[in-house]
Formats: structure tokens, C-alpha cells, sequence
């Protein structure tokens, strides 16, 4: 059995994506296909493999940790499954966590590390969301400020468009973590609102287009944050309506030149470490560009002169 680890990240279409994975989990089973979210992970299935504050001994639990995994893993090979999803953000960590440190996923290593121990050698890929960091932390402090939290500062917008850590970095630390692991990194661009496409890409299955447009913890506009929040609280964010837009221009070039590297790094291989998927309707151009025009006349000489005599 095939067994892909689906990490997210948080705010990059995950929820929407384990909904429709949900939605036709009956359908999908018919094709040996299986699916774990987080209702089933986040319900004691883990509880352990991460060392939290308890009465019993943490290697003692990490044990009894990897014996329910390969338990379950045992239970759904005998239903006849043959590749199994397992999907769940908070395995990488914690957008409260990210904030606080300022800083992407800081302790992915370990925990993936935990994690790959848990499953004793029985995870065969990894798949992991990434999304232009401009929007990913304009979303992540739009669900955080909804939850409670205060606006950002100045200085706090400043000090994450300056941040060193990007993608690239978190990508490292899972590959380190979990070597001879296959990792596929998918960009929420291409596949955050096309769940069946990411399916795909991620099984040999036929997905089914059916609750393919389910879309859930959709970023609030301006207007419904406002409503959202106290008066006091509504009165630090700008006028208007639309997508609220935390950082200025100069702190927006700083987080896309970050991610056009990361996805430069991802293009010209990764350094043998991980997948850049590409969409499959849009194949990248090979080394020799289709010629679209392959005739030439009178017009383009005629356009020649005058670009070469133009001051």
C-alpha cells in the first residue's frame, strides 16, 4: 500500500481540498484509494508521536503511538486499499506558531522527523502546499485576526516581509527529516481551487469532479472583518472594501522575490530533494519554443527599417 503524507500548508486551499477527498471517500474507495483527515488523526490516532506535558513516560507513548498507526495502516490494506491520503496541515506545526516566531514552520524537522518514526518506514511520499508569501501571510494574519488576535504593527509586517526563511528552507528540513521519502511540492497557484487536479497528481486515479468547487475558510474581505471585530478593534484596519492588504509595495516586492526564488530552486531540480508539480494542462515549453510564425516578407522587412532607423 502506498501510504502519501498531505501536509498543507494552512491557508493554502487544505480544508477545501480534505473536504472533497471526504465528500467522495465512498467513490474513491472503489478505486483502492483511502483517505485519513483530520477528523480521524486529530482524534487520538497521533496522540503521542509529538512529546506534549503528560503522567506517562514520552517513549512509552511514542510506542503505543506506532502500534496504532501500523494498526490502522494493517486495517486499511485489508480493506483493499492501495493508496492511502493522509491529510493534515497541523502535522508541520501551526500558523499561531508561525506568527509568534515570525517565521515559516521553524520546527518542521523534528516533527516530521517524529512522524516518519511513528509510520516505521511506511510513508512513501509527501505532498506539500506552498503559496506565494505575500498572500500566505496576508491570509494567515487575516484567520488569526478573526480568532482574536491583535492587528499587526508595523514593525511586526516589516519584520516578516524581512524574514530569511522561505519555502526552500522548510522544504529542506522535511527532506532531511525523511530521507528517500518522495517530496512533491504543488503551488496553491496552479492547484489551490482544482482539489481533483491535485488528486490526480498525487494517485493514479480517475478523480471525480463531483464537490470539486467546495470552497471553505475563505480569507473575509474588508467589509466582513469589520463586522467581525469590536469597534475598537475595526478601527486599525484601512477604509474600503476588497481584500485587506497588510504590507506596502516595498514589503510585497521583498516576499515575491523570496518565493520567485524558491520557485526557481524547485524549477532547476531542488537539488535532488524534491517534485516541483506542474499543471498538466499547461505543460512547461522544451528546450526548442514551438515557432508560431514561420513565414517572412515585405512587412517585416519593412518594419526592420524603421525600428533601426528610430532615434
Amino acid at each position: 500500500m502506498q501510504t502519501c503524507l498531505h501536509l498543507g500548508a494552512h491557508r493554502c486551499a487544505t480544508t477545501s481540498f480534505q473536504e472533497y477527498l471526504r465528500q467522495n471517500a465512498a467513490e474513491l474507495e472503489t478505486q483502492g484509494i483511502g483517505f485519513w483527515g483530520p477528523r480521524r488523526t486529530r482524534n487520538g490516532l497521533f496522540h503521542g508521536v509529538l512529546p506534549t506535558p503528560s503522567v506517562g513516560n514520552s517513549q512509552s507513548l511514542a510506542k503505543r503511538a506506532q502500534g496504532r498507526i501500523r494498526m490502522n495502516l494493517n486495517q486499511s490494506r485489508e480493506r483493499g486499499v492501495q493508496q492511502l491520503i493522509i491529510s493534515d496541515e497541523n502535522l508541520i506545526g501551526s500558523t499561531r506558531a508561525n506568527l509568534r516566531l515570525g517565521a515559516l514552520y521553524s520546527g518542521v524537522g523534528e516533527r516530521m522527523a517524529r512522524y516518519a518514526e511513528a509510520f516505521d518506514g511506511q510513508i512513501s511520499s509527501v505532498a506539500l502546499n506552498i503559496r506565494s508569501l505575500e498572500t500566505y501571510w496576508t491570509s494567515v494574519l487575516t484567520y488569526a485576526i478573526t480568532r482574536g488576535h491583535r492587528i499587526p504593527t508595523a514593525m511586526k509586517l516589516q519584520n516578516l516581509a524581512e524574514g530569511s526563511r522561505s519555502w526552500r528552507d522548510v522544504i529542506s528540513d522535511i527532506a532531511c527529516a525523511m530521507p528517500g521519502v518522495e517530496i512533491k511540492v504543488l503551488p496553491f497557484e496552479i492547484f489551490g481551487g482544482r482539489p481533483e487536479m491535485q488528486l490526480e497528481m498525487l494517485s493514479d486515479c480517475e478523480a471525480p469532479r463531483s464537490h470539486a468547487r467546495v470552497r471553505l475558510n475563505a480569507s473575509l474581505r474588508l467589509e466582513d472583518l469589520r463586522a467581525h471585530l469590536l469597534t475598537n478593534a475595526a478601527q486599525g484596519l484601512p477604509a474600503g472594501e476588497g481584500r485587506w492588504r497588510p504590507f506596502d509595495e516595498t514589503q510585497c516586492a521583498m516576499l515575491r522575490e523570496n518565493y520567485a526564488d524558491d520557485l526557481m530552486w524547485l524549477a532547476a531540480g531542488a537539488d535532488g530533494l524534491a517534485q516541483l508539480v506542474q499543471d498538466p494542462e499547461h505543460p512547461a515549453a522544451g528546450l526548442n519554443l514551438p515557432q508560431t510564425d514561420v513565414t517572412r516578407g515585405r512587412p517585416h522587412d519593412k518594419q526592420d527599417r524603421r525600428l533601426a532607423g528610430s532615434g
